[in-house]
């Protein structure tokens, strides 16, 4: 394996079609159904970049910014931020379009923390990751901020 990989490696785009099983009364896509789409891209994106199964151990950061509706297209995009030693960050970005009229809206932005495991379920070591473009540079030079933040609230009272 090699020691450091770049961010563009991992990136991964999945299209969902939004039906109205996935609705609520308003004809808006659930939230639940969005974190789920965005667990698994974050979990197939990580599992390229590490070569190895992955858990989920916690969704950082959701913010729904829009809501998407029956009949709109969600396109959503992640990619491997920064890595630990067995930890990986991963950005999640959903997008809806409306193909009638065109119009698209940032749907959702989340952060999730993927963890590498062996065959036994043990933490395994990952590659670093190299950023390439402007936008993955300040992905990457945020990402210790974060980190901080995912540190000092898992030491708050609970």
């Amino acid at each position: 394996m090699t020691n450091a990989n770049p961010m563009s490696q991992s990136r991964t785009i999945q299209t969902r079609l939004v039906l109205p099983p996935d609705t609520n009364h308003l004809q808006t896509i659930f939230g639940g159904q969005v974190l789920s789409y965005i667990d698994e891209i974050a979990a197939i994106t990580a599992m390229k970049h590490a070569n190895k199964v992955v858990v989920t151990a916690s969704i950082d950061s959701v913010d729904f910014l829009s809501a998407a509706r029956v009949g709109d297209v969600l396109e959503l995009e992640a990619i491997v931020t920064s890595t630990g030693r067995s930890s990986m960050e991963v950005y999640v970005r959903v997008r809806s379009k409306n193909l009638l009229t065109g119009e698209e809206m940032l749907t959702t932005e989340s952060f999730l923390t993927m963890v590498a495991v062996d065959d036994n379920g043990k933490p395994f070591p990952v590659p670093a990751v190299i950023p390439e473009t402007a936008e993955e540079r300040l992905l990457f030079e945020t990402a210790p901020a974060r980190r901080e933040y995912r540190k000092q609230r898992v030491k708050m009272p609970r």
